[in-house]
């Protein structure tokens, strides 16, 4: 394979911003023993960020973005990883610190990759990507519950921001787990979609947005809370005893209006969800759970495919919340 490779790459000079797709070559990277010819990569939240201005969270420019990526081993100088190995990466500050996943190739370190399981595509990985592997975390530390109140079955589940990509998985992935659960959306026309998905009821994401109470009627054993902001406060004062609450977002705003009444008088755990610094063993169990959990045809129904041009001009549409279900972004295409 040639050395010359397509990217889309980040620059900034002063106050000057800007992206642009680029023919690169080997020499670009800097660090890493794993060379990987990138099939496959995703637009998330984080990502959409940072091709808008960096977020903050790129320190160094030029830069190539992209939190995720599937593809195929090239080169290796790791005993772990071999020509033809198969590989997935979500997270690990990939695509903020380190070159990411919109490129056609990509060196990293190889303590950062996972083998993908020969269960699923490559394509099916990042079909599921950091958004689906996020929701699985999630799911897991709503049915952690059970184990830490010694069986006692979780029941009735809400999932907010449940169209977005994190939000939809998450509702199809806890309905698989048996329980019943109820979306948040602000996209009514949604429902439908929300409902084959696994969601037994829509609720409208206005009846969250208020001020929140210390304390309202307990309604939910588990929340995955896609959001933040208000909406998380909200949930946090509706759930029940003992339940569960797992935050993974914050597009609805970073501060938390609540107190610690749901905690020390219902002892509701707030668990926080880290899918960028996991370890390396919850990577591997959860990506070998994925195939039991994640019904990838009616997942293939909600994916756009978009090449690297395409992908820098659908990214604000994701911050404006207009998009749905998961882009795929294909750098060979």
């Amino acid at each position: 394979m040639s050395d010359k490779f397509k990217a889309v790459i980040l620059n900034q000079s002063g106050k000057e911003f800007s992206r642009e797709i680029k023919t690169l070559d080997k020499s670009f990277f800097k660090t890493g023993d794993v060379l990987v010819k990138v099939d496959y990569s995703g637009l998330n939240y984080k990502d959409a960020l940072i091709l808008k201005n960096g977020a903050t969270l790129v320190k160094e420019y030029p830069h190539i973005p992209g939190v995720d990526f599937s593809g195929k081993v090239l080169e290796s100088e790791s005993s772990n990883f071999k020509s033809g190995d198969e590989v997935v990466l979500t997270g690990c500050r990939v695509g903020e610190i380190y070159p990411g996943g919109y490129s056609q190739l990509v060196k990293v370190k190889s303590e950062l990759l996972v083998k993908k399981p020969k269960s699923i595509s490559n394509k099916n990985a990042m079909i599921l990507g950091t958004a689906g592997f996020t929701s699985l975390m999630c799911a897991f530390a709503i049915k952690a519950r059970e184990e830490l109140l010694l069986g006692e079955k979780v029941n009735d589940v809400l999932v907010t921001g449940a169209t977005g990509g994190v939000g939809s998985i998450a509702v199809m992935v806890l309905s698989k787990l048996g329980y019943n659960v109820t979306a948040v959306t602000g996209k009514k026309e949604k429902s439908e979609f929300l409902k084959e998905f696994g969601a037994k009821k829509i609720i409208e994401r206005k009846d969250f947005e208020g001020e929140p109470k210390l304390l309202s009627k307990g309604l939910w054993d588990g929340v995955v809370d896609t959001v933040g902001g208000n909406i998380l406060a909200n949930v946090i004062s509706q759930t029940k005893p003992s339940g569960i609450v797992a935050a993974c977002g914050n597009a609805g705003g970073i501060k938390l209006n609540t107190s610690v009444m749901p905690f020390i008088i219902r002892g509701i755990k707030l668990w926080g969800i880290d899918s960028v610094m996991i370890s390396k063993k919850r990577r591997e169990f959860i990506w070998s759970q994925v195939s039991k959990l994640v019904d990838f045809k009616l997942l293939e129904k909600n994916v756009k495919l978009v090449n690297l041009n395409e992908l820098v001009d659908i990214f604000p549409s994701m911050l404006k919340g207009e998009t749905s279900g998961r882009i795929l972004v294909d750098p060979n295409k």
